[in-house]
């Protein structure tokens, strides 16, 4: 019987240590909240999807060190998807039913979003879509089981024309100016284009919308039309090896890279690190948070995580932005069970059913997001049953050659302009699909 015990704990061991680098289920017992972690650590995302997937990993071990959420130990398991949506979906079938069945999948790409729109409500899973995803999902009483938390595409591009109008002196401003989309040719890139039509038909700037091919490393056609028209502004929606590009066709072109602005999945270290100074003076928005390197959160997962050999990636990438864009994407998905065990029951292993009302009633206060390590990196989110995204804050940061740095105040998204596109574009939906609002009734259950 020692001997078997012995065996267990070597290969429990073995699996903290290899960490996200094979598929991993941590802290393996009957006890236990599931957590399947779609991942593309491999293809022509991986620079950019290994950080985020390291940094969600260490979140969940971070939270077993901690003790559990009320006791309750959290397991995981990745499955690469690498940024395709039939991966997507064939992962989240491997493992929607496995260890007791999954609490939420966060599906990291806009495109799996719209195929697992489809099937959660069968499955009763909730899918959380930080930043990404269907921006009328906000909508939670056409959309019950997404949660854009925090931020959706729209969001983003409206406070870009916020920003950009405030460096103009006005709206009035922006009259006549030229601004011109570089997108990627996907459901992401797309995402933002309706609610650039309405800001550029309410101030009469001139919006041109110039599609990229996936992955992005061909962008030559694309900046000779730049160098041509010379837009007031660039708005870059890439991701992956298509932000290095755009930034290095825009010196070999000699457009000045203050004029350019990515939305935050343009704007981590990635993306500028094979340019350096080269890339000074691009922006890009944040939702909430940058590169956190001082924060406590990322000094906790150091000394809890790192620093007893089960960290998951390199120490030095820990606080890095997309880091932490999977450390806050981990840390909604435990806190949205723990909000669940206050209605179901503390210490009780949630469903997926009993955790989308979890997520639905989020409150993370500034003092509970103090708690958790994250002052400093994050403001309030509150959801409610129309309300699924909870907060639409954001702000703009700079790379001034060797580091992002702030450099404007806090904005907040325009809800006069959001919430009838919110929901013209759920109802929409919600007719494409023969659905029908909830009622009062079902926002208690």
């Amino acid at each position: 019987m020692k001997l078997r015990q012995l065996a267990l704990a070597v290969s429990l061991t073995a699996a903290a240590v290899t960490g996200a680098l094979t598929s991993t289920a941590a802290f393996a017992q009957a006890k236990e909240q599931f957590f399947p972690v779609l991942v593309y650590r491999t293809g022509a995302y991986a620079p950019n999807g290994v950080p985020f997937a390291n940094g969600y990993v260490d979140y969940l071990k971070l939270v077993n060190a901690r003790g559990g959420v009320n006791g309750v130990k959290v397991s995981f398991e990745e499955c690469e998807t690498g940024y395709a949506t039939d991966r997507g979906v064939e992962c989240y079938e491997r493992l929607k039913g496995k260890n007791g069945g999954a609490t939420v999948f966060q599906p990291l790409s806009t495109g799996i979003t719209f195929a697992l729109t489809e099937k959660a409500p069968t499955d009763k899973i909730p899918l959380i879509t930080a930043g990404y995803g269907r921006s009328e999902s906000q909508d939670g009483m056409v959309f019950k089981w997404n949660f854009p938390l925090a931020g959706t595409y729209w969001v983003a591009a409206d406070v870009l024309i916020q920003h950009i109008a405030k460096k103009e002196g006005g709206y009035d401003k922006l009259k006549g100016k030229k601004i011109a989309l570089i997108y990627h040719d996907s459901p992401f890139g797309k995402e933002p284009i309706p609610l650039l039509q309405e800001r550029a038909a309410m101030h009469g700037f001139a919006l041109s919308l110039l599609p990229v091919t996936h992955p992005g490393v061909e962008q030559k056609a694309t900046w000779l039309q730049i160098r041509q028209n010379r837009p007031d502004y660039v708005l870059n929606w890439g991701w992956g090896i298509m932000n290095s590009t755009a930034l290095k066709e825009a010196q070999a072109t000699g457009y000045p890279r203050d004029k350019m602005y990515g939305v935050w999945w343009a704007g981590a270290e990635p993306d500028v690190k094979d340019v350096a100074e080269g890339a000074k003076g691009y922006n890009a928005i944040m939702m909430q948070h940058g590169a956190e390197p001082n924060s406590a959160v990322a000094k906790e997962v150091l000394d809890k995580v790192h620093a007893k050999g089960q960290g998951t990636g390199p120490k030095d990438e820990v606080g890095h932005v997309l880091y932490m864009r999977g450390l806050t994407a981990a840390m909604f998905a435990v806190e949205g069970v723990r909000a669940a065990q206050e209605r179901y029951g503390k210490g009780k292993v949630m469903t997926g059913e009993q955790a989308r009302w979890g997520y639905e009633n989020l409150n993370l206060t500034q003092a509970k997001l103090d708690a958790l390590g994250f002052k400093g990196v994050m403001r309030p989110i509150s959801t409610s049953c129309q309300d699924h995204m909870g907060a639409s804050w954001a702000r703009v940061h700079t790379w001034d050659g060797s580091k992002f740095v702030w450099s404007s105040d806090w904005y907040q998204a325009d809800e006069q302009i959001l919430k009838p596109m919110v929901k013209n574009a759920a109802d929409k939906y919600a007719a494409e699909k023969k659905l029908t609002r909830r009622t009062g009734a079902d926002c208690q259950s």
